[in-house]
């Protein structure tokens, strides 16, 4: 009896001990990766949709300021045509980059203006080229990047808006800024906006708050090219069982009058 005591008490200790040990790393993990904060975007709840002009601001900001490092492999120029941009538009855009393509009948390789059917033109050749350019650092596909990291929008925003000086008694290493919500607060990338580091053609202001929403709703986008349609199928499928309820109801009620 005195043994099974003994040991029902080491076990209950061991667990307060791993508890204890949890707790210490989620407390760790709180202070590693804090919370961005929630904003509102056109996009959240059951009845949201894109903003078509904040895509195309979002876009623009990609194209002249996060390109230069960032792919986005899995897009094609085309669909562009979901911003609300027309044909010659798309064109136009294309054909603003050179695309390898061939062979042709000497069996070369050759350089050709971008089509609305090629996927985006990376900025860099491979991979270990873009680590080259950045300090050793891969720059990171923004295809999938709200989906990839949690709190998506949210998370992109902060992360582009949250660059600061460290605080006293934090040891940066050389090549690397402080980020308020970067994992561990160290990030190679340097700050990526600037006021006024764009000019939007609907004339609205481009403070680093607004280039970090519209490229934050913008990446959301290329996550979820397909969230309107699904929202609005979902829509009409609540409606189709609210009315299918309704009528099942009213026959039930007609078929079983006569049963008390």
């Amino acid at each position: 009896m005195r043994a099974g005591i003994m040991t029902m008490g080491r076990t209950g200790a061991a667990a307060l001990a791993i508890l204890a040990c949890l707790s210490i790393g989620a407390a760790r993990a709180a202070d590693e990766e804090p919370v961005p904060p929630h904003r509102h975007w056109s996009f959240s709840g059951m009845f949201g949709t894109y903003d078509r002009a904040a895509l195309q601001r979002g876009f623009q900001v990609y194209k002249e300021v996060c390109a230069a490092c960032h792919v986005m492999r899995f897009l094609y120029y085309r669909d562009l045509a979901a911003l609300g941009f027309n044909d010659d538009e798309i064109k136009a855009i294309a054909a603003g980059y050179e695309v390898t393509d061939g062979p042709n009948d000497q069996g070369e390789m050759f350089k050709r203006p971008g089509r609305p059917s090629d996927r985006f033109v990376p900025p860099f050749a491979n991979d270990n080229a873009a680590r080259a350019a950045n300090n050793g650092a891969l720059p990171p596909d923004l295809s999938l990047i709200t989906k990839a990291r949690e709190h998506g929008a949210d998370y992109v925003h902060a992360l582009l808006t949250g660059y600061k000086d460290a605080p006293a008694g934090f040891t940066l290493p050389e090549g690397m800024n402080y980020n308020t919500y970067f994992p561990g607060h160290q990030i190679a990338m340097a700050p990526p906006l600037n006021e006024g580091a764009v000019t939007f053609a609907d004339n609205t202001k481009a403070s680093v708050d607004q280039m970090a929403h519209d490229v934050a709703t913008f990446l959301t986008w290329a996550a979820e090219p397909e969230m309107e349609a699904r929202k609005e199928m979902g829509i009409k499928v609540i409606l189709f069982l609210v009315v299918l309820s309704g009528l099942l109801y009213a026959v039930k009620r007609k078929v079983w009058k006569g049963v008390h």
